[in-house]
């Protein structure tokens, strides 16, 4: 590794660098690492990348090596010449602990941080957005490309440049926890699907969330000018460019996976007439007052 210039050199980065889709040397970014070896990766390419970066890193106070943890971070980014910000964001264990986590982190972060999400994510959303049947958005996978720029790795190359690079990581021990969804994707349901079909499916997943993101940004296009909060508005209007409109707006109220498409019913519905009002995923309720549709949250 040579730093003298703030970056790193070397096949073993700059292979991986060329696959990633970071903005040009010289623009500050905000990182969001967690110690892991795709955050930590994250880390590394960007400064590799010429950018300005300023590490963030949150304790949730999870377990009891929480805080250990945020410090390993801040000493990796030291010896790459990089500043830390650590914020407190304590999480309780119960139920929805991986969404509560993100929403910590979403609402202590910056808005623009960059997180180090890899093809091997992007393949498991897909196929739990499927089982959530949140629709051709939903098999978008993970949304803002531009803020993932390792989409095109793999979790091996990540974890293997950490390696070569001697770099200490943090291994959490809930990625093995079979109480998560996205746990048993990873390490059940992938690889019967790799057995099924012969073949690795992950750069599979990852090229249909690619089409499904410019079919759902066709489908965008097609109501930006409608608006389902104004029942009246949309009364002529077909169910399907309604439904559209519905699960559009949804998906901006709420922070997270894009709405299922029981939830995009049910607000059909109370558009339509056929209700007053429903709950949507997550506890958060839709009613109608006035010709108006009105979204409370929880």
């Amino acid at each position: 590794m040579d730093r003298a210039t703030g970056g790193l050199t070397g096949p073993e980065v700059d292979d991986l660098l060329g696959r990633c889709a970071f903005p040009p040397a010289g623009t500050a970014v905000d990182c969001a690492v967690s110690g892991g070896p795709d955050s930590t990766a994250l880390l590394v390419l960007a400064v590799a990348a010429g950018l300005d970066v300023t590490c963030w890193t949150v304790n949730h106070s999870l377990r009891p090596t929480s805080a250990d943890e945020t410090q390993l971070v801040a000493r990796t980014a030291a010896s790459l010449g990089v500043s830390t910000t650590i914020v407190d964001g304590p999480v309780d264990d119960g139920p929805d602990l991986e969404q509560r986590a993100r929403d910590v982190r979403r609402a202590v972060l910056p808005d623009e941080v960059l997180t180090g999400h890899t093809a091997d994510d992007q393949a498991e959303t897909v196929l739990l957005n499927l089982l959530r049947g949140a629709g051709v958005p939903g098999t978008a996978g993970i949304g803002d490309p531009v803020r993932r720029p390792l989409l095109a790795l793999r979790r091996n190359e990540t974890r293997g440049l950490c390696e070569t690079l001697d770099l200490q990581v943090v291994d959490d021990p809930s990625n093995a926890d079979p109480r998560f969804t996205r746990n048993r994707i990873r390490h059940e349901v992938l690889p019967l699907l790799a057995d099924v079909a012969g073949r690795d499916p992950v750069p599979l997943l990852a090229r249909h969330a690619t089409l499904a993101g410019e079919a759902t940004g066709l489908l965008a296009n097609l109501v930006t000018d409608v608006d389902p909060t104004d029942v009246k508005s949309v009364v002529d209007l077909p169910d399907d460019l309604v439904r559209l409109a519905v699960r559009r707006w949804l998906t901006g109220q709420v922070p997270g996976p894009p709405p299922d498409q029981a939830s995009v019913d049910r607000v059909l519905g109370v558009v339509r007439g056929r209700a007053v009002a429903t709950e949507v995923a997550g506890g958060h309720r839709v009613h109608r007052s006035a010709g108006l549709l009105r979204f409370e949250s929880r």
